[in-house]
C-alpha cells in the first residue's frame, strides 16, 4: 500500500493537471517513438510559443480529467501521454503539435484536445490548427478596423492638398470674394428735386 508521502505526491500531480485542463487550450499526444532529439527540439518550439509541455500518467490523469468534466477523455487515456496547454494563445498548442503531427507522423500523434471548456476531437483539433497564430490574427483584425478610416484619411488628405495647392503658372490666382460696394455718391443729374427747388427762382416781371 502506497505510504503517505506518495500519496500525497500524487494528489499534488493530480491538482497540477486539473489546473492545465483549466487552461485556454491543450492538445493531447501520443509521443511513443519520438527520439531523445526530436524531443529536445519539440520542447524548444513549444517553449518559444509559450506552451506549457508535461509527460503525463494515465491513472492519473483520469483523475484530473474527472475533475473538470472531461470524461469524454478518459478513452483516449492509454499508452504514452503528454499534455500541451496554453494560457495565453488557445490556437499555439494545436497549431505547433500538428507541425510536428505531420512532420513525425509514424511516432507522434494527436489523441485529442480542448478549448474554453470544451472536448475537441481530433478533427477539431487539425482544423483549430490552421486558424493563424494571435499576434497574425490581431494584425489582420487591426487591419479591418483601420481600413475605413485610412481611406477616410486619405480622402481629406487629397482634398487639403487640393485647397491648399499653389496656382500654376500662367494662371489667375482666384479672385476674392468682393466686398459689397459701397453706395455711390449722387451726381448732380441724379439729385433729388428738392436740392433743384433750392435754387433761387427767377424774378417775376412786373405788372403792367
Amino acid at each position: 500500500m502506497p505510504n503517505e508521502k506518495v500519496l500525497s505526491e500524487k494528489k499534488r500531480i493530480v491538482e497540477e493537471l486539473t489546473e492545465k485542463l483549466k487552461s485556454e487550450a491543450g492538445v493531447l499526444i501520443n509521443y511513443s517513438g519520438i527520439t531523445v532529439n526530436e524531443d529536445t527540439q519539440l520542447r524548444v518550439k513549444l517553449r518559444e510559443a509559450n506552451i506549457d509541455y508535461t509527460v503525463v500518467k494515465n491513472t492519473l490523469m483520469r483523475f484530473a480529467v474527472k475533475n473538470v468534466g472531461f470524461e469524454e477523455l478518459d478513452p483516449i487515456l492509454n499508452g504514452t501521454t503528454s499534455l500541451a496547454v496554453s494560457y495565453e494563445d488557445p490556437v499555439a498548442p494545436a497549431r505547433v503539435i500538428k507541425e510536428y503531427a505531420d512532420k513525425l507522423a509514424n511516432y507522434f500523434e494527436i489523441k485529442g484536445g480542448f478549448m474554453d471548456g470544451k472536448v475537441l476531437s481530433i478533427d477539431e483539433v487539425n482544423a483549430l490548427a490552421k486558424i493563424p497564430a494571435l499576434p497574425v490574427l490581431q494584425a489582420q483584425l487591426l487591419g479591418t478596423m483601420l481600413a475605413p478610416i485610412s481611406q477616410l484619411a486619405a480622402v481629406l488628405k487629397a482634398i487639403a492638398e487640393k485647397d491648399g495647392e499653389p496656382v500654376e503658372d500662367g494662371g489667375e490666382a482666384p479672385a476674392e470674394e468682393a466686398a459689397p460696394a459701397e453706395e455711390a455718391a449722387p451726381t448732380e443729374e441724379d439729385a433729388p428735386a428738392e436740392e433743384a427747388a433750392t435754387e433761387p427762382a427767377p424774378a417775376e416781371a412786373p405788372a403792367e
